[in-house]
């Protein structure tokens, strides 16, 4: 499955965030889970610079994606530690917050975890917080390649025994492995195909 995307808006203030017209499927995930990788393996191109330095992302960033099911995909700040003053946290927080509480056309969450450490206290308070509000979430176990693959499923159904919410079985993926980018292609396009009837 080709996606297109092409970069619509870079938005460093809730003001500046563009009018929605499609269905917006959110990345979010802690600093250097691997998002900025994730997103461009599913768009097919570069379209977020690749750190091992945390918290690169500053700003929410909106890419239409022309799929099946046309949406825009939207690339918030990591959460949880990142190497920048307590202020540009706080600032962030309230950039996600301003995001996920606003905006109408949020249809989807997509929860990165590293599937090495799984949910972390962090990654449990933005469950929670989601679940209060509402906002359906897919949980993605991301570096999967760091695990052998015949033992991921074991790990995958001991975090889901651990208890975390997701829209469906949570999927674990690597950039490295392209079969598992197009699963979560076609999980999001099921998503957008069949929860937003």
């Amino acid at each position: 499955m080709t996606w297109k995307a092409s970069l619509r808006c870079t938005a460093y203030k809730v003001q500046q965030f563009p009018a929605g017209n499609l269905p917006e499927v959110a990345l979010a995930g802690r600093s250097n889970v691997g998002k900025s990788s994730l997103l461009n393996k599913l768009a097919g191109q570069k379209l977020a610079h690749v750190s091992s330095e945390p918290g690169m992302t500053r700003s929410v960033n909106f890419f239409d994606v022309q799929a099946p099911h046309p949406f825009t995909l939207v690339d918030l700040p990591g959460f949880g530690y990142a190497s920048r003053s307590k202020d540009e946290r706080r600032g962030w927080a309230a950039l996600i917050d301003g995001y996920i509480k606003r905006r109408e056309t949020l249809a989807l969450v997509v929860h990165l975890v590293d599937i090495r450490h799984g949910l972390l206290e962090k990654d449990r308070e933005l469950q929670e917080w989601l679940k209060a509000l509402g906002v359906p979430m897919q949980v993605v176990f991301t570096k999967a390649d760091k695990i052998a693959k015949t033992k991921r499923k074991s790990v995958v159904m001991k975090y889901v025994e651990m208890g975390l919410s997701s829209w469906s079985l949570p999927l674990a993926c690597s950039v490295d492995e392209p079969e598992t980018i197009e699963t979560l292609k076609a999980q999001i396009d099921l998503y957008l195909t069949s929860a937003l009837k």
